[in-house]
């Protein structure tokens, strides 16, 4: 295990894996380093990996008061740990993180964000306001399992049936030991809604690769404000989101997106004693390998293959 200490003191711990290119991995909600180690390997052959836990969960450090800034923080230090800048893997509400680094102007040379939890049309309602307050406020009441109760079903979506079959599943107590940094990643979506000013802001080569059983939209993405860099020729045409780059990419980029969202799947099934679609309780794997327990919300079972649009 190696440390990097962020801008506020808070040690932050992650594993490094292989040589090349420096990938920084970011998890979505309910989960550690340890969920994204199997694509960490993967790419070792190819990419540095720093694989690291999110404050709060895992070997991380935490340092109150919470601010989504400090886990930008974070990854800039994780940034410099690399050798000065790299690339962002994001997962659910760590790939809307992963969006919110690169907006700040941190050196980040490539995207790649799985499902990142926008509403791109009015199919599943917006998060109310105080959602992250309602998480804070039940989990300082000792009440950790209503806490992630409330996430699975009102950010993820999974019926309240599935989550009642989940309450005495082996990787519950997991959820519950790390619920109060459910609050952090209500922080960082909001209500989901499309961040078109977020979008625009963003410039570096990106790619949003999904579940291949997930539904598509065809909300277009926002036009992106121009550079000193861009030309007319750099701005992609208006395609659907969460499907697009934000740019067309040159063919170096094309290599490294490709190998990137390439290994971004998990392995099947039946290697987890996971199934696709039945009783939850059942899956050994843990909350890593099922999209049920995972932050990236759709329905209960394994996250399949990946597509990606250009």
């Amino acid at each position: 295990m190696n440390t990097a200490v962020s801008a506020d003191g808070t040690m932050i711990a992650f594993d490094r894996y292989g040589d090349g290119p420096p990938v920084i991995m970011t998890v979505g909600a309910f989960n550690t380093r340890s969920q994204t180690e199997p694509l960490a390997r993967t790419l070792a052959p190819r990419f540095t990996v720093l694989n690291y836990d999110r404050r709060g969960r895992g070997d991380s450090g935490d340092t109150a008061p919470y601010a989504v800034e400090r886990e930008i923080d974070d990854i800039a230090a994780l940034i410099a740990a690399a050798g000065g800048s790299a690339s962002l893997f994001g997962h659910s509400s760590g790939a809307t993180l992963a969006l919110k680094a690169a907006a700040s102007g941190l050196p980040i040379t490539h995207l790649v964000l799985y499902e990142p939890p926008f509403n791109t049309d009015d199919t599943y309602p917006l998060l109310p306001a105080g959602f992250a307050a309602e998480l804070d406020g039940l989990v300082s009441a000792d009440r950790r399992g209503d806490a992630v109760e409330l996430y699975q079903t009102k950010a993820v979506g999974i019926p309240q049936e599935v989550v009642a079959q989940m309450r005495h599943a082996p990787f519950r107590p997991g959820l519950e030991a790390i619920a109060h940094t459910l609050a952090y990643d209500a922080a960082i979506i909001g209500d989901r809604s499309m961040p078109a000013e977020l979008l625009s802001a963003v410039t570096v080569p990106t790619v949003v690769p999904f579940s291949a059983d997930r539904p598509m939209t065809s909300t277009p993405m926002p036009p992106r404000r121009s550079s000193p860099n861009s030309s007319p020729a750099s701005h992609a045409p208006h395609l659907p989101m969460p499907l697009r780059t934000r740019r067309p990419l040159r063919p170096a980029d094309q290599s490294a997106h490709s190998a990137l969202a390439g290994a971004a799947r998990c392995p099947s099934p039946s290697a987890h004693n996971c199934p696709a679609r039945s009783d939850p309780a059942t899956c050994s794997s843990g909350f890593g390998a099922c999209q049920m327990m995972a932050g990236s919300g759709g329905a209960p079972g394994c996250v399949r293959r990946l597509a990606i649009r250009r």
